[in-house]
């Protein structure tokens, strides 16, 4: 049809005993925002692979049309000089390079093998301009936040005059005020007539910006829901997801709270770089035995800092304070001597610090506690076989065999591997830093209830997450920070997002 600038006809995928894609059937029309949505490994980033040449032709079965004409995309190449453009979830920026460098990186405005500056840093303004971005071409893309290095991706994109923008999860490393920056952007796109397809588990964003919905599920397109004239409430679009209706959110739990499990007195931080700048003051605290414990607080609230420093001290210098667990005071100034305490920490960095990517689901699952599968320093690879075969039964990680790669594994199912590294080692202690960020409901669940299952056995769990409604439905306590301080406490019923916000507000008119 004329109105339609991608058609995509019974596109089928395959791996290594794994069909990704089932003979799936997506239609886009022109200028809309068109949204793909999913559980983990359901296919979208898949699909918008082959779309985009990352999966060349000849690697699947099915047709591509752009614009009226069937496509032979064999390079990514290919896709951008049809005036396709995919943006992934992980940057495909160079730190080291200026922000006008990266936006004409591959796309240099040369002349006889000569790149013209002066023009570059030009047209690389007017396209900051174009994306609301308010920022020196010359500066160097490490020195810039990750919401501000999206929109330089947006605007590398269109220096190319795109017909269709790919975003895949664009907001799932992003504040508040950066997603609602990103997401009247794509609007604003959408009135200059380019369309944009949006793969994202925030069903709210979704709901917001949206034109159609197309829903996949294990590989096969389950619905396309049209904005105008079918039901797009949360409720329909996760009955889509996860073939059933999840009538809450959350597991349910009857708290068994103890006595103190840990104590933190009086800590203080310093930036491991900048020998005088303190990212944590003075903060005291306690976690007690079958305890979910929340911190809240806004990005750069140093929630992050405060958990790896308490970890081995893995982040910071100058740290001072002291840690006691069971009234006894410890000493964990390495990692391992936290884990020896019974304290892990898992990574919010899973791709990078989380997992070894290239290593199977065995070796990940136990690196750090390699000492249990292992004599006279020879590890038992039947006993690791076990170990990791039973953490994939228990947490329901969804692998081939324990002898799969991480880095083919879903998000959500290589979130449980990192959380089963740490079950592993057997803590009493689990800080978990934004565990479920950038998965689908479904894996959140499963998180969820696993979380529930370690603080009914007695340990205690720290939940750091920027999603208030999750810390809402999860915690038994939250303390609230803001700018390195601990700036709250709340529990039980007091804990609403006014509180938190009202929180977090009080403290910076006390700072002024």
């Amino acid at each position: 049809m004329d109105n339609y600038i991608l058609q995509m006809e019974t596109i089928t995928k395959l791996f290594p005993g794994v069909k990704a894609l089932d003979t799936v059937n997506l239609n886009v029309l022109h200028g809309e925002i068109h949204a793909l949505i999913g559980e983990n490994g359901a296919g979208k980033s898949t699909l918008m692979n082959v779309l985009s040449g990352v999966y060349p032709h000849g690697t699947y079965t099915g047709k591509i049309i752009f614009e009226g004409k069937e496509c032979i995309i064999r390079h990514i190449r290919d896709s951008e000089r049809l005036g396709i453009a995919i943006i992934h979830q992980e940057l495909a920026l160079i730190p080291s390079l200026t922000i006008g460098e990266n936006i004409f990186l591959r796309n240099e405005c040369a002349h006889e093998g000569i790149i013209n500056w002066d023009e570059t840093h030009t047209k690389a303004r007017a396209l900051l301009k174009k994306v609301g971005l308010a920022e020196n071409t010359y500066t160097l893309v490490r020195d810039i936040s990750v919401g501000k290095q999206q929109m330089v991706e947006i605007a590398k994109a269109l220096s190319r005059k795109i017909k269709l923008l790919i975003l895949d999860e664009p907001t799932a490393s992003l504040n508040e005020n950066e997603s609602n920056n990103l997401l009247n952007l794509l609007l604003e796109l959408k009135k200059e007539n380019i369309t944009s397809i949006l793969i994202s588990h925030k069903l709210q964003e979704v709901i917001r910006v949206a034109d159609h919905i197309t829903v996949i599920r294990d590989g096969a397109a389950i619905m396309t829901l049209d904005k105008n004239s079918d039901d797009i409430s949360e409720d329909n679009i996760i009955r889509g997801m996860v073939g059933r209706r999840l009538t809450d959110r959350y597991p349910k739990r009857t708290p068994n709270i103890g006595g103190v499990a840990y104590t933190v007195d009086h800590w203080n931080v310093f930036d491991p770089m900048i020998a005088d700048k303190q990212v944590i003051y003075d903060a005291s605290f306690n976690v007690r035995k079958g305890e979910i414990l929340g911190f809240a607080g806004l990005m750069g609230s140093g929630r992050t800092e405060l958990s790896m420093s308490l970890f081995g001290r893995s982040y910071g210098k100058r740290i001072s304070g002291q840690i006691f667990k069971s009234g006894r005071e410890i000493q964990a100034h390495t990692v391992r001597q936290a884990i020896q305490n019974g304290i892990s920490y898992s990574t919010e960095d899973r791709k990078t610090a989380g997992l070894v990517l290239q290593n199977d689901v065995k070796e990940n699952i136990t690196l750090a506690g390699l000492q249990k599968v292992a004599r006279h320093g020879v590890v038992n690879s039947d006993e690791e076989i076990r170990v990791a075969s039973d953490f994939c039964k228990k947490l329901n990680i969804r692998t081939p065999s324990v002898f799969q790669k991480c880095v083919n594994l879903s998000v959500g199912n290589q979130q449980k591997v990192v959380l089963s590294k740490w079950i592993f080692t057997g803590p009493d202690l689990l800080i978990l830093d934004e565990p479920t960020r950038g998965i689908d409901v479904g894996a959140k669940y499963e998180i969820y209830t696993i979380m529930n299952e370690l603080v009914a056995e007695g340990k205690s769990v720290i939940f750091i997450s920027s999603e208030m409604p999750e810390l809402l439905g999860m915690c038994d306590r939250v303390y609230v920070m803001e700018e390195g301080r601990i700036v709250g406490e709340l529990s039980g019923k007091e804990i609403t997002q006014e509180a938190i916000i009202k929180a977090i507000l009080s403290s910076k008119r006390e700072a002024v």
